[in-house]
C-alpha cells in the first residue's frame, strides 16, 4: 500500500502534538474540598512536562451550577468559584507557557445553563420576545399545546423538550438544565465571538468545541423519522459508543446541519488575527469520515476528533481500516488526523479491551501504535497510570445521564466511572489528590495505591514509565508530520498490523500467539518481548529501527 501523508508547508504546533486532557474536578485539589481546581492543575504542570506532552486541554471551568459538571455554563467569561478565580486561570496559563505547554480550553456553544442571564431573561420576557429568540422556544402540539413540539429525544434520556409555566416548550438536546441556543439568531454568534476574543486575549492557545456538530438544527424542527422496528435514540449518543457505520443513514435533523460550517469559518478568521497558531478541535460525532472531514477544511477548524480509532474493535484489520479511511477522508481537505482512545465521556480503554492484565496489555499496545501515526494524539488523565473504569456505587453517581434514566426501564450507568479523581500518592483515599482526608467528590476504589504516580515512578516497568519512554521516543524520532505506510505483505499473519514511518517499523500483534520479530533495533515496546527480544507476544506492540 502506498504511503499516506498530507503535504504541508508551514507546520503549526498542533499538527503533531500530544495533548493531555484534564478533567478539572478530578485532576488535583489544592484547597482540600475534595474537588479539583485550577490551582491544583497549576501545581501538577511540571508532572505533565516530565510526562512529555505538548499541550493540555482543560474541560470547562466556567461559572456554572454544575448540573453537568461545568458543561452547563452560566457565564462564559468567569471562573466558577469551585475551581478558583480569573487570576488563577491567568497563573495557570503563564505557568504552562513557561514550561513549554500550550493550553486548550473547552468551549460549549450548543447550549447554556438555564441559569445563564439570557435564559433567565427569556423566561421573564415571555413568548414572541427577542429574549426568547436566542433559544429554541416553540409552542406545543395537541390539545392546549400539551405535547412536545416534536419527537426528539435528549442524549441524556427522555424528551428533548421541557415546558415552562406560560405553556411554551424549550429544546434541550442534553439535560433540561441545558437549553439549546438558536444559532439562526445573529446575537448568538456575536456573543460567542466576544467569548473567543476574551480567552484569546488572555493567552489561550486553542479551543476544544463541545458538540461542534449540533449548533444548527433543521429549521423546520420536524420529527425525526424512525424506521419501523427500530428504537429511537437521541442522535449522536456518545454513551452508547456506536460506530459511525451503525449510525450511517440514520435520520438526524438535530445534528450536522450544513449551516454550522459558517460558524467555524467565522471563528477561523478570528483566530487568524492572533499570533501563535491558535487552534480549534471539534467534538463532532458525525456519521461518516467524510462528514467529519468537512469540519477541517482549510478555512474552518484545525482538527476534529477521530472517534473511529476509539471505537475500533481489537483487530489488526479494524485498525488498518481506520488508518486507511481516516487518511482518505482527510486527503482532499489537506488536514491532519487526530487519534484518541479515552476521554471523559467514554469507558476507559483498559476496561473496553477486557480489563485486568489483558486489558492493560492491549491498552498499552494500542497507545504505542497510535503514537506512531502522523497527526495529533490526545491522552486522557489517568490513562498513563493504566486506570480502569470504576464501578461507582449508585448512591454516589452524579452524571445527569444516570439521574435522568435511573428510574426507567433502560437506565444508563452514566460516565462517572471514567471521572474518578486520579491517585497521586499514598495507600488510601484520597491518594494525594488533595490535602483533605477521606473520599473526594467521587469515591476512589481501594487498592489504587499501587497505581499512584508515586508508586509508578519507582517502577521502571510501570505504565507511567512506559508512557514516558514512548512519548520521549515519539518526540525524538517523529518530530513532525510525516507519512505512514501499511505493510500488507509482512508475512506475520492476519493478526499483526505492520506500519512503516520513515526508518521506523511498527508492529501490533492483536492475536494470542507470538510472532518472530524482523531485524531491527528495539526502540520501545508496550510489554515484555520474548526469545531474547526477537519475538512479539500477543497483545503487544513494538517500534523497530
Amino acid at each position: 500500500m502506498s504511503a499516506m501523508a498530507l503535504e504541508q508547508t508551514h507546520v503549526e504546533w498542533w499538527r503533531h502534538a500530544v495533548i493531555y486532557q484534564v478533567y478539572p474536578r478530578s485532576f488535583a485539589d489544592a484547597d482540600g474540598d475534595g474537588v479539583g481546581d485550577l490551582a491544583g492543575i497549576t501545581s501538577r504542570l511540571p508532572y505533565l512536562r516530565d510526562l512529555g506532552v505538548d499541550a493540555v486541554w482543560i474541560s470547562p471551568f466556567y461559572r456554572s451550577p454544575q448540573k453537568d459538571h461545568g458543561y452547563d455554563v452560566s457565564d462564559y467569561c468567569d471562573i466558577d468559584p469551585l475551581f478558583g478565580t480569573l487570576e488563577d486561570a491567568d497563573t495557570l496559563l503563564a505557568t504552562a507557557h513557561d514550561l513549554g505547554i500550550k493550553v486548550v480550553v473547552d468551549l460549549v456553544p450548543n447550549h447554556s445553563s438555564d441559569q445563564h442571564a439570557w435564559f433567565q431573561e427569556a423566561l421573564a420576557a415571555g413568548p414572541g420576545s427577542p429574549e426568547r429568540a436566542r433559544y429554541l422556544f416553540r409552542d406545543g402540539r395537541g390539545e392546549d399545546g400539551a405535547e412536545p413540539p416534536n419527537n426528539w429525544l435528549s442524549v441524556f434520556g427522555g424528551s428533548a423538550w421541557d415546558r415552562v409555566p406560560d405553556g411554551q416548550w424549550y429544546l434541550h438536546l442534553f439535560d433540561s438544565s441545558q437549553p439549546d441556543f438558536d444559532w439562526r439568531n445573529p446575537e448568538v454568534g456575536d456573543m460567542f465571538e466576544e467569548v473567543l476574543r476574551f480567552w484569546l486575549d488572555r493567552g489561550v492557545d486553542g479551543f476544544r468545541v463541545d458538540v461542534a456538530h449540533g449548533l444548527f438544527k433543521e429549521e423546520s424542527l420536524r420529527d425525526q423519522v424512525v424506521p419501523e422496528g427500530e428504537r429511537q435514540r437521541g442522535g449522536a449518543d456518545v454513551n452508547e459508543q456506536k460506530s459511525m457505520v451503525e449510525r450511517t443513514h440514520r435520520d438526524e435533523p438535530m445534528w450536522d446541519q450544513p449551516e454550522v460550517h459558517e460558524v467555524y469559518r467565522r471563528w477561523h478568521k478570528v483566530l487568524e488575527e492572533y499570533d501563535g497558531d491558535r487552534m480549534t478541535v471539534a467534538e463532532a460525532w458525525t456519521q461518516t469520515p467524510e462528514s467529519m472531514a468537512r469540519f477541517v477544511r482549510d478555512d474552518e477548524m484545525s482538527q476534529s476528533f477521530n472517534f473511529t480509532w476509539l471505537l475500533a474493535s481489537w483487530s489488526a484489520t479494524a485498525f488498518a481500516d481506520v488508518i486507511t479511511s481516516t487518511f482518505e477522508a482527510l486527503q482532499d481537505v489537506h488536514a491532519d488526523p487526530t487519534w484518541v482512545l479515552s476521554n471523559h465521556d467514554v469507558v476507559r480503554h483498559v476496561t473496553r479491551y477486557g480489563g485486568g492484565a489483558q486489558g492493560l496489555a492491549r491498552a498499552r499496545a494500542a497507545t504505542l501504535t497510535m503514537l506512531a501515526l502522523p497527526g495529533s494524539a490526545y491522552l486522557y488523565q489517568g490513562e498513563e497510570l493504566g486506570l480502569e473504569q470504576v464501578d461507582v456505587p449508585e448512591d454516589d453517581r452524579t452524571d445527569p445521564t444516570w439521574l435522568r434514566t435511573r428510574d426507567t426501564d433502560a437506565p444508563e450507568i452514566g460516565r462517572d466511572g471514567c471521572r474518578v479523581p486520579i491517585p497521586w500518592s499514598g495507600s488510601e483515599p484520597p491518594y494525594g489528590f488533595g490535602p483533605g482526608t477521606g473520599q473526594p467528590w467521587l469515591p476512589q476504589p481501594a487498592g489504587w495505591g499501587s497505581l499512584s504516580v508515586e508508586a509508578q515512578e519507582a517502577d521502571p516497568a510501570s505504565t507511567l514509565a512506559f508512557y514516558r519512554r514512548a512519548l520521549a521516543a515519539r518526540r525524538t524520532l517523529l518530530g513532525g508530520p510525516g507519512t505512514v505506510e501499511i505493510l500488507g505483505d509482512h508475512g506475520l499473519g492476519e493478526d499483526v498490523l505492520a506500519l512503516r514511518r520513515g526508518d521506523l517499523t511498527v508492529l501490533l500483534n492483536c492475536g494470542s500467539s507470538p510472532v518472530p520479530l524482523p531485524e531491527g533495533e528495539v526502540v520501545v515496546a508496550s510489554g515484555e518481548l520474548g526469545a531474547g527480544d526477537r519475538e512479539l507476544p500477543g497483545d503487544t506492540a513494538v517500534w523497530l529501527r
